[in-house]
C-alpha cells in the first residue's frame, strides 16, 4: 500500500454514517486516501522517484531533483 515517505500518511477505514431523525438508522465502510503524488526527490543524496502527499509538498518537506 502507497504511503508518504515524509509523514507516513496511509491509506484509513471507517464507517459513515447515516443519520435521520436523530437516529443512526444504517452504517457503512468509508476509505479515506491520502492526496499523494509520485514525484522525483534527493534521497540520500541520489534521485529517487518517492511517493509525497500533496500536504509536505507545498510546505517544502522534500527536495525535488530535476
Amino acid at each position: 500500500m502507497a504511503k508518504c515517505i515524509v509523514c507516513n500518511k496511509e491509506t484509513t477505514w471507517g464507517n459513515q454514517l447515516s443519520i435521520t431523525r436523530s437516529h443512526i438508522s444504517k452504517r457503512t465502510s468509508k476509505t479515506v486516501k491520502p492526496n499523494l503524488r509520485r514525484v522525483k526527490a534527493m534521497v540520500n543524496g541520489q534521485p529517487k522517484r518517492v511517493m509525497v502527499c500533496a500536504k509536505c509538498l507545498r510546505a517544502g518537506k522534500i527536495k525535488r531533483a530535476n
